[in-house]
Protein backbone atom coordinates (compact mmCIF):
# COMPACT_ATOMS: atom_id res chain seq x y z
CA UNK A 1 0.00 0.00 0.00
CA UNK A 2 1.41 3.43 -0.97
CA UNK A 3 1.20 5.25 1.94
CA UNK A 4 -0.46 8.83 1.70
CA UNK A 5 1.87 11.08 3.58
CA UNK A 6 5.76 10.59 4.43
CA UNK A 7 6.78 10.07 7.09
CA UNK A 8 9.92 10.42 9.10
CA UNK A 9 11.78 8.59 12.00
CA UNK A 10 14.97 8.72 11.69
CA UNK A 11 17.82 11.63 12.50
CA UNK A 12 16.37 14.24 9.94
CA UNK A 13 14.74 17.13 10.66
CA UNK A 14 10.83 16.79 11.51
CA UNK A 15 8.77 20.38 11.86
CA UNK A 16 5.68 18.30 13.53
CA UNK A 17 7.68 15.77 15.77
CA UNK A 18 6.44 17.67 18.62
CA UNK A 19 3.22 16.60 17.96
CA UNK A 20 3.34 13.08 17.87
CA UNK A 21 2.01 10.43 20.57
CA UNK A 22 2.13 7.05 21.44
CA UNK A 23 -0.88 4.41 21.54
CA UNK A 24 -0.42 0.98 22.74
CA UNK A 25 -1.72 -2.24 21.10
CA UNK A 26 -5.50 -2.44 21.96
CA UNK A 27 -5.44 1.31 22.98
CA UNK A 28 -9.05 3.12 21.45
CA UNK A 29 -7.62 6.56 19.79
CA UNK A 30 -10.73 7.93 19.52
CA UNK A 31 -14.53 6.56 19.87
CA UNK A 32 -17.54 6.70 16.90
CA UNK A 33 -19.16 9.81 18.41
CA UNK A 34 -16.88 11.51 19.46
CA UNK A 35 -15.85 15.41 18.97
CA UNK A 36 -12.72 16.31 17.77
CA UNK A 37 -10.54 18.21 16.47
CA UNK A 38 -7.19 16.72 14.92
CA UNK A 39 -6.37 14.43 12.55
CA UNK A 40 -3.86 11.68 12.96
CA UNK A 41 -0.93 10.63 10.42
CA UNK A 42 0.58 7.22 11.36
CA UNK A 43 4.92 7.05 11.72
CA UNK A 44 4.45 3.52 13.40
CA UNK A 45 2.15 0.43 13.72
CA UNK A 46 -1.36 -0.11 12.73
CA UNK A 47 -4.85 0.89 13.31
CA UNK A 48 -8.05 -0.45 12.45
CA UNK A 49 -10.74 1.98 11.43
CA UNK A 50 -14.17 -0.22 13.12
CA UNK A 51 -17.75 1.16 12.46
CA UNK A 52 -20.50 0.21 14.93
CA UNK A 53 -23.74 -0.49 12.81
CA UNK A 54 -26.89 -2.27 14.54
CA UNK A 55 -24.75 -3.97 17.54
CA UNK A 56 -22.26 -5.20 15.09
CA UNK A 57 -18.57 -4.18 14.60
CA UNK A 58 -17.47 -4.04 11.25
CA UNK A 59 -13.53 -2.93 9.53
CA UNK A 60 -13.58 -0.22 7.58
CA UNK A 61 -10.03 -0.09 6.96
CA UNK A 62 -6.45 -1.42 8.22
CA UNK A 63 -4.10 1.30 7.75
CA UNK A 64 -0.49 1.26 8.03
CA UNK A 65 2.67 3.61 8.37
CA UNK A 66 2.44 6.98 5.93
CA UNK A 67 -2.03 6.22 6.49
CA UNK A 68 -3.88 9.37 7.85
CA UNK A 69 -7.16 8.73 9.50
CA UNK A 70 -9.46 11.27 11.43
CA UNK A 71 -9.44 13.68 8.93
CA UNK A 72 -13.45 14.37 8.90
CA UNK A 73 -13.36 16.34 12.27
CA UNK A 74 -10.54 18.37 10.37
CA UNK A 75 -12.57 19.07 7.07
CA UNK A 76 -16.24 18.87 8.48
CA UNK A 77 -15.85 19.23 12.42
CA UNK A 78 -18.29 16.30 12.62
CA UNK A 79 -18.09 13.83 15.74
CA UNK A 80 -16.01 10.98 14.68
CA UNK A 81 -18.07 8.22 12.94
CA UNK A 82 -15.99 5.00 13.89
CA UNK A 83 -13.35 4.28 16.19
CA UNK A 84 -9.78 4.32 15.76
CA UNK A 85 -7.81 1.37 17.36
CA UNK A 86 -4.11 0.48 17.77
CA UNK A 87 -3.24 -3.00 16.81
CA UNK A 88 0.32 -2.77 17.57
CA UNK A 89 1.98 -0.07 19.40
CA UNK A 90 1.55 3.22 17.03
CA UNK A 91 3.10 6.39 16.73
CA UNK A 92 1.13 8.73 15.21
CA UNK A 93 1.94 12.87 14.09
CA UNK A 94 -1.45 14.95 15.94
CA UNK A 95 -2.48 17.70 12.92
CA UNK A 96 -4.92 20.74 14.02
CA UNK A 97 -6.88 22.49 11.65
CA UNK A 98 -3.98 24.90 10.90
CA UNK A 99 -1.64 22.89 10.67
CA UNK A 100 -3.66 21.00 8.11
CA UNK A 101 -4.52 24.27 6.42
CA UNK A 102 -0.62 25.23 6.45
CA UNK A 103 0.10 21.82 4.64
CA UNK A 104 -2.56 21.82 1.52
CA UNK A 105 -1.53 25.66 1.16
CA UNK A 106 2.63 24.82 1.44
CA UNK A 107 1.96 21.01 -0.44
CA UNK A 108 -0.84 20.97 -2.96
CA UNK A 109 0.09 17.15 -3.89
CA UNK A 110 -1.21 16.46 -0.29
CA UNK A 111 -4.58 17.43 -1.28
CA UNK A 112 -3.98 15.03 -4.92
CA UNK A 113 -2.94 12.19 -2.18
CA UNK A 114 -6.13 12.83 0.23
CA UNK A 115 -8.42 13.15 -2.79
CA UNK A 116 -6.99 9.09 -4.21
CA UNK A 117 -7.26 7.73 -0.71
CA UNK A 118 -11.27 9.21 -0.74
CA UNK A 119 -12.02 7.37 -3.72
CA UNK A 120 -10.38 4.43 -2.46
CA UNK A 121 -12.02 4.57 0.83
CA UNK A 122 -15.24 4.80 -0.85
CA UNK A 123 -15.52 1.96 -2.70
CA UNK A 124 -14.23 -0.20 0.14
CA UNK A 125 -17.12 1.69 1.58
CA UNK A 126 -19.40 0.62 -0.97
CA UNK A 127 -18.80 -2.88 -1.14
CA UNK A 128 -19.10 -2.78 2.68
CA UNK A 129 -22.93 -1.39 1.71
CA UNK A 130 -23.90 -3.81 -0.77
CA UNK A 131 -22.48 -6.80 2.00
CA UNK A 132 -24.72 -4.94 4.44
CA UNK A 133 -27.93 -4.75 2.47
CA UNK A 134 -27.66 -7.60 -0.42
CA UNK A 135 -27.69 -5.59 -3.04
CA UNK A 136 -25.74 -3.50 -5.70
CA UNK A 137 -25.13 0.23 -4.45
CA UNK A 138 -24.66 2.78 -6.59
CA UNK A 139 -22.49 5.52 -4.86
CA UNK A 140 -22.19 7.72 -7.71
CA UNK A 141 -25.94 8.12 -8.07
CA UNK A 142 -26.75 8.01 -4.61
CA UNK A 143 -28.74 10.61 -2.89
CA UNK A 144 -25.78 12.96 -1.80
CA UNK A 145 -27.03 16.06 -2.65
CA UNK A 146 -25.68 18.90 -0.60
CA UNK A 147 -27.84 21.46 -1.22
CA UNK A 148 -29.75 23.07 1.64
CA UNK A 149 -33.14 24.04 1.69
CA UNK A 150 -34.46 27.29 2.37
CA UNK A 151 -35.31 26.58 6.58
CA UNK A 152 -37.78 28.41 8.60
CA UNK A 153 -36.05 31.04 10.67
CA UNK A 154 -37.02 29.26 14.36
CA UNK A 155 -34.14 31.76 16.09
CA UNK A 156 -33.74 35.38 15.82
CA UNK A 157 -29.89 35.13 16.19
CA UNK A 158 -28.02 36.84 13.36
CA UNK A 159 -25.09 38.17 12.13
CA UNK A 160 -26.20 41.82 10.35
CA UNK A 161 -23.64 43.36 7.67
CA UNK A 162 -22.18 46.59 9.25
CA UNK A 163 -22.00 48.26 5.32
CA UNK A 164 -25.85 47.25 4.10
CA UNK A 165 -27.72 46.56 7.01
CA UNK A 166 -28.59 42.92 5.77
CA UNK A 167 -29.82 40.54 8.63
CA UNK A 168 -28.18 36.50 8.14
CA UNK A 169 -30.54 34.39 10.06
CA UNK A 170 -28.10 31.23 11.84
CA UNK A 171 -30.23 27.84 11.16
CA UNK A 172 -32.67 26.20 13.49
CA UNK A 173 -29.65 23.34 13.80
CA UNK A 174 -26.81 23.27 15.85
CA UNK A 175 -24.55 24.35 13.01
CA UNK A 176 -25.15 27.36 10.34
CA UNK A 177 -22.32 27.32 7.45
CA UNK A 178 -21.05 30.78 6.46
CA UNK A 179 -19.79 31.12 2.51
CA UNK A 180 -20.96 31.94 -0.88
CA UNK A 181 -23.24 29.73 -2.93
CA UNK A 182 -21.65 27.41 -5.28
CA UNK A 183 -23.11 27.41 -8.98
CA UNK A 184 -21.09 24.39 -10.09
CA UNK A 185 -22.10 22.00 -6.47
CA UNK A 186 -25.44 23.74 -5.77
CA UNK A 187 -23.82 23.95 -2.01
CA UNK A 188 -25.52 26.90 -0.57
CA UNK A 189 -24.36 27.81 3.01
CA UNK A 190 -26.55 28.63 5.43
CA UNK A 191 -25.41 32.27 5.33
CA UNK A 192 -24.52 33.10 1.81
CA UNK A 193 -22.87 36.00 1.57
CA UNK A 194 -22.88 36.33 -2.42
CA UNK A 195 -25.04 39.32 -2.09
CA UNK A 196 -23.05 41.61 0.03
CA UNK A 197 -19.34 40.48 -1.08
CA UNK A 198 -18.58 42.03 -4.33
CA UNK A 199 -14.97 41.28 -4.02
CA UNK A 200 -15.16 37.79 -3.83
CA UNK A 201 -13.23 37.72 -0.67
CA UNK A 202 -14.94 35.29 1.25
CA UNK A 203 -14.96 31.28 0.52
CA UNK A 204 -17.03 29.42 -0.70
CA UNK A 205 -16.88 27.26 2.49
CA UNK A 206 -15.68 29.93 4.46
CA UNK A 207 -16.65 29.41 8.25
CA UNK A 208 -19.50 27.84 10.42
CA UNK A 209 -21.01 28.36 13.64
CA UNK A 210 -21.49 25.80 16.36
CA UNK A 211 -24.49 26.00 18.98
CA UNK A 212 -23.50 24.09 22.02
CA UNK A 213 -25.96 24.52 24.96
CA UNK A 214 -26.53 28.43 25.05
CA UNK A 215 -23.43 29.06 23.78
CA UNK A 216 -21.96 29.61 20.11
CA UNK A 217 -18.65 29.58 18.42
CA UNK A 218 -17.25 30.31 15.26
CA UNK A 219 -14.97 28.27 13.41
CA UNK A 220 -12.99 28.71 10.21
CA UNK A 221 -12.89 26.03 7.53
CA UNK A 222 -9.78 24.44 6.06
CA UNK A 223 -8.80 26.18 3.04
CA UNK A 224 -10.51 29.41 3.70
CA UNK A 225 -8.00 32.16 1.72
CA UNK A 226 -9.07 35.50 3.26
CA UNK A 227 -9.23 35.08 7.14
CA UNK A 228 -12.04 35.11 9.83
CA UNK A 229 -11.65 37.24 12.23
CA UNK A 230 -13.43 37.86 15.71
CA UNK A 231 -13.31 41.46 17.30
CA UNK A 232 -10.26 42.44 15.13
CA UNK A 233 -8.84 39.13 16.44
CA UNK A 234 -7.74 36.27 13.49
CA UNK A 235 -8.80 32.77 14.52
CA UNK A 236 -7.12 30.08 14.14
CA UNK A 237 -7.74 27.57 11.22
CA UNK A 238 -10.34 24.56 12.06
CA UNK A 239 -10.52 26.32 16.20
CA UNK A 240 -14.00 27.16 17.63
CA UNK A 241 -14.12 30.27 19.01
CA UNK A 242 -16.64 31.48 21.36
CA UNK A 243 -19.13 34.43 20.08
CA UNK A 244 -21.21 36.81 22.23
CA UNK A 245 -24.07 39.21 21.69
CA UNK A 246 -22.41 42.69 19.85
CA UNK A 247 -19.28 40.91 18.64
CA UNK A 248 -17.53 42.20 15.56
CA UNK A 249 -17.01 39.01 13.17
CA UNK A 250 -15.18 39.87 9.88
CA UNK A 251 -15.65 37.12 6.96
CA UNK A 252 -13.08 37.83 4.40
CA UNK A 253 -13.39 41.13 3.73
CA UNK A 254 -16.95 41.47 5.25
CA UNK A 255 -17.76 42.60 9.07
CA UNK A 256 -21.01 42.28 10.81
CA UNK A 257 -22.27 42.36 14.31
CA UNK A 258 -23.80 39.36 16.31
CA UNK A 259 -26.70 39.63 16.98
CA UNK A 260 -28.82 37.26 19.62
CA UNK A 261 -32.11 37.78 20.58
Amino acid sequence: MKAVFKTTTGGSKDPVKDNSQVFAAGDTIFTQGDLGTDMYIIQEGEVNIVKHIAGESHVLSKLEKGDFFGEMAVLESVPRTADAVAVTEVRVVVINGARFDEMLRKNPEVAVRIIRKYSKRLREANSLLERLVGKEVDVDHSAMDETHLAQEKTTRHRLVDVATGTAFFFSSGDETTIGRADPVTGILPDIDLTSVDQNRSVSRRHAKIIRAGNEYHVLEEVGTVNGTYVNDQRIPTGVPVTMHNGDLVKIGLISMKAVFD
